[in-house]
């Protein structure tokens, strides 16, 4: 085999009478009545060659037992392809190759399907041969893209003068909010390492050390459940700062969006990206990452139903839940069917029905639960609302959290049947003044909504430090989301950089000093050596990909990527380890019984 001279996406009309070395892939072979024409693919492109019995025997007699994904080399010059022969699909549509020479250089089985753009098959399949998967265009666009994208972040964040540098991935198990994954060590029997869920700590160590300007593409591990955006190892674009205010955070932050976009699509973002905070985007989209690409939204309409007899919104209100109405504007239209199949929609969040109405021209309710309202109530709804004739109400009652998932689906499910939705929009917003804790009334316990390091605003210092677990409820944190077109793409705080703050934020988490300073001993020493203010966010690479590339999972921008019960099909991982190795680790496994 000797040195290709070109890719099969290199040669053009210019190249004509060069002789040239090619090597790839066969993606498809055809007899054209005793010439050979062979499509020649790398990642680059494809390149056809034309084998002819009276120029080179030889060759072509090889070239008759070529199949899909032989992997050979041609030797040949470059030609003009005959008139009315070129093919505008591809960049070397209008040349192609007289082969005088080839090289078979390995054989292929038949597959297992079709290496092409537009087959459908199964992801377990895709999986399992991944390799072969892996050879499809799209897969190595995505690929690239991903390539390219760490590139720009890289030399952007470097030119503003922010140091990459790398965190271990064996370290302390630590709460993160999942499961950690747990490494045995051989030398310390009984005694485990866990893969970082992220590398909060050690970043917040690097600006106790003075490193004031760190990122890192960070390798990340979660035991969780997974669906088509979560993997359970990932890729952050991880960054943290000290001395440096938010908005000056933001503004980097965006000019690195910025870059991205224009260099990977060719897209101008304008920037700054709105500010909005929590409280205003529960209220108004039900989640904290609303898709902004259209004008669809929620109004609590609670205070209108405080006496009503609906017996549905009575029995929620009775156990202090809420009302809220989603106003899809001019979805009169809309047909019943559409509106009864709603139901499928909400039931995961716990309803058994939607109650709804359409406006009418004079005003009046049709249809729904039209006769189940009051006069009084309809007219308060649609003026709180700003409910017009066309319009169509979508209501629900129940829990806070409950009735906020079901109509941000139902907001997003609406806008796809009405076709409101901008393939073409990147929308952008920061999302900020996230409360500082979630009570589980389960556990009877608060959760840190964000992470246990992130600092609360100035009051909120105040009440943890005091310890009153009445007011902790209402605590901001000074946390922040990045959000593009209803998808996170990360999140970040600012951090706690006093020992007295830390220590109280983990008692308030429920966490003994014993479990503390067990856990977090080494952090809280660290606190007491000169701690700058510093905060900082991370990105997650993966999904960021995603929105690039139009893919429609996380597995699709990641080269092996496992299953969504967290298997490699290809490898077939996780899988048993051996009684030596078990021994060395001094561990011993139960007898697990199969199921019959």
């Amino acid at each position: 085999m000797e040195k290709r001279t070109h890719t099969c996406g290199d040669l053009r009309i210019s190249d004509e009478g060069r002789n040239v070395i090619l090597s790839g892939w066969v993606n498809t072979a055809r007899d054209h009545g005793g010439l050979i024409f062979v499509d020649l693919r790398d990642r680059y492109g494809i390149t056809q060659l034309v084998f002819d019995p009276s120029v080179a025997p030889e060759a072509h007699a090889i070239s008759e037992r070529l199949r899909d994904e032989y992997v050979i080399q041609a030797k040949g010059k470059v030609r003009h392809r005959p008139s009315g022969l070129s093919n505008p699909k591809l960049q070397t549509g209008e040349i192609e190759v007289l082969c005088s020479d080839i090289e078979l250089l390995s054989k292929s089985k038949n597959l297992p399907f079709p290496i092409s753009e537009n087959t459908d098959i199964s992801t377990q399949l895709r999986l399992k041969y991944r390799y072969l998967d892996l050879r499809k265009p799209l897969m190595q666009k995505n690929l690239m893209v991903r390539h390219r994208v760490s590139q720009v972040v890289r030399q952007y964040l470097s030119s503003i003068g922010y140091l990459e540098i790398e965190t271990p991935v064996l370290m302390k198990t630590t709460p993160e909010g999942a499961r950690d994954y747990l490494v045995p060590s051989r030398l310390y029997k009984g005694s485990f390492y866990a893969l970082p869920q992220s590398p909060q700590t050690m970043k917040q160590i690097l600006m106790i050390s003075g490193y004031d300007r760190y990122f890192q593409l960070s390798r990340c591990f979660r035991d969780e459940d997974l669906r088509a955006d979560r993997q359970p190892e990932f890729t952050q674009i991880d960054i943290e700062n000290s001395f440096t205010p938010v908005n000056v955070l933001f503004s980097e932050l965006e000019g690195m969006m910025a870059l991205i976009w224009k260099e990977i699509l060719g897209v101008e973002l304008k920037t700054p990206f709105p500010v909005l905070t929590y409280d205003e985007v529960m209220e108004k989209y039900g989640s904290d990452k609303p898709d902004l690409r259209f004008d669809l939204f929620l109004t609590t309409i609670t205070s209108v139903f405080k006496g009503t007899s609906f017996r549905i919104f009575r029995e929620e209100l009775d156990k202090g839940g809420i009302v809220k109405a989603l106003n899809v504007k001019g979805g009169a239209d809309i047909s019943r069917k559409i509106i009864d199949d709603l139901v499928d929609v909400v039931k995961p969040f716990g309803f058994a029905g939607v109650a709804w109405a359409k406006i009418q021209a004079d005003g009046s309710w049709q249809g729904g639960v039209a006769k189940a309202i009051s006069d009084d109530e309809k007219k308060q709804t649609v003026s709180v609302t700003g409910a017009e004739a066309g319009d169509l109400l979508l209501m629900l009652a129940g829990e806070p959290v409950n009735v906020n998932s079901g109509l941000s689906e139902l907001r997003l499910h609406m806008a796809g049947v009405m076709n409101l939705i901008d393939k073409d929009e990147y929308n952008f917003s920061w999302i900020v003044d996230f409360p500082l804790f979630e009570y589980s009334r389960q556990d009877n316990r608060f959760y840190a909504k964000h992470h246990p390091f992130t600092i609360p605003d100035e009051e909120g210092v105040e009440v943890l430090l005091k310890g009153d677990r009445s007011k902790f409820e209402g605590i901001k944190a000074k946390a922040y989301d990045l959000v593009c077109n209803g998808m996170e793409l990360g999140g970040g705080s600012q951090r706690i950089y006093r020992e007295d703050v830390q220590k109280a934020m983990f008692k308030a988490l429920s966490m003994s000093e014993e479990e503390a300073l067990n856990k977090f001993g080494f952090f809280l020493e660290a606190l007491n050596y000169g701690t700058p203010p510093h905060g900082g966010l991370a990105l997650g690479l993966d999904r960021l990909i995603m929105i690039l590339t139009g893919a429609a999972s996380i597995r699709d921008v990641i080269a092996f990527p496992k299953t969504n019960k967290a298997v490699d099909l290809m490898m077939d991982s996780p899988s048993p380890a051996s009684k030596e190795q078990l021994d060395e680790l001094g561990i011993i496994i139960p007898k697990i019984e199969k199921n019959t």
